[in-house]
């Protein structure tokens, strides 16, 4: 029985480093349907098999295939989560809930193996560019950490490739950037571009700014920040234009951001396009399109021009990797009949 005769159930996952989001989908259509999703807290479960066991009491169903975005490296079959106190097996899951078809992925990959199959209304353009048919394609995805894949096209079907690109050496190219790495090296031995490219980065370089430039934080500002998620916080109050180091942190974040996706660019010669994913990118739009990000993503001397023909788009769909696990599940299900 083929699977667009059978529309058979898969169950596919992005685990993050704050939350995991879950989905059950159909497959064999042009792409997988979700049938119900549900999103968890990390900080409320002991391991990832406790998350799906919660998801399914609550819709059992005939699960053929699993797979799985994890925000961490994966080597054969297992993955120690990054930003997260879990070791997650492809082996535990199948022997736990007897599944014979589970993968692991990185879950950059799977936002990548979505790429195919996302609609013009979950992508906003940065910069239209001149993309090469079947050229390479990037991906950097600020969140909780900062993501990085690859991917490649053959016979017309995307080969993501797994990256750990987050964790390179941040790279300072202005006087201000120069100071900000060197406060950070007397508290890291190791400075990565994911220690200020991220959520908790964005935290960082905000109160670090407030030092550097002897402003304290308006009282409204610190009240906002003990309640609710600061870099949230940070990133409204700069939009909104109400505290002027909250401007000056999401435009460094924009320009640093920028110069890092060019990076990845130039790496991957990725003519096809660049994608910006993440929780972060879709809530700064505004600040993304002002130019700022585009003048530090093309700054690389002789090769300004080839960058200029790049694509930059941002994912807006906040389920990119789920439906990319499922894709991945699909290929899974394929391969078994």
């Amino acid at each position: 029985m083929r699977i667009r005769e059978s529309g058979g159930l898969v169950l596919a996952g992005d685990v993050g480093g704050t939350k995991t989001n879950l989905g059950l989908f159909r497959v064999g259509q042009a792409r997988p349907r979700l049938l119900v999703s549900g999103s968890y807290a990390n900080r409320e479960a002991a391991s990832l098999e406790s998350l799906i066991q919660r998801f399914l009491a609550e819709r059992p169903s005939q699960i053929q295939a699993a797979c799985f975005g994890i925000a961490g490296p994966v080597r054969r079959g297992v993955c120690r989560a990054t930003n997260l106190p879990w070791v997650v097996s492809e082996r535990r899951i199948s022997t736990r809930f007897k599944w014979p078809q589970v993968r692991l992925v990185n879950d950059l990959a799977a936002t990548a193996k979505s790429l195919q199959f996302l609609w013009e209304a979950e992508l906003s353009v940065i910069n239209a560019g001149r993309p090469e048919p079947d050229g390479n394609v990037g991906i950097v995805a600020p969140g909780t950490g900062l993501g990085m894949a690859l991917a490649v096209f053959r016979e017309g079907t995307i080969h993501p490739m797994p990256s750990e690109g987050g964790h390179v050496d941040f790279a300072p190219r202005t006087a201000l950037e120069i100071d900000l790495l060197r406060d950070h090296l007397a508290a890291w031995d190791h400075v990565s571009v994911e220690r200020l490219i991220s959520g908790p980065g964005l935290v960082a370089m905000h109160d670090w700014l407030r030092k550097y430039r002897g402003s304290p934080a308006p009282r409204w500002l610190t009240d906002e920040m003990e309640s609710g998620d600061s870099s949230a916080i940070i990133s409204a109050a700069a939009l909104e234009g109400k505290d002027d180091i909250c401007v000056e942190t999401i435009d460094l974040f924009v320009s640093m951001l920028g110069a890092t996706a060019g990076n990845l660019a130039l790496t991957g010669m990725t003519l096809g396009g660049m994608y910006l994913g993440g929780g972060i990118p879709p809530k700064i739009l505004p600040k993304l399109t002002d130019g700022r990000f585009m003048e530090s993503f093309t700054a690389k001397g002789r090769f300004r021009e080839m960058l200029e023909a790049i694509p930059v788009r941002v994912i807006l769909n906040d389920k990119a990797a789920v439906l990319g696990a499922a894709c991945y599940a699909e290929e899974i299900l394929r391969s078994s009949y």
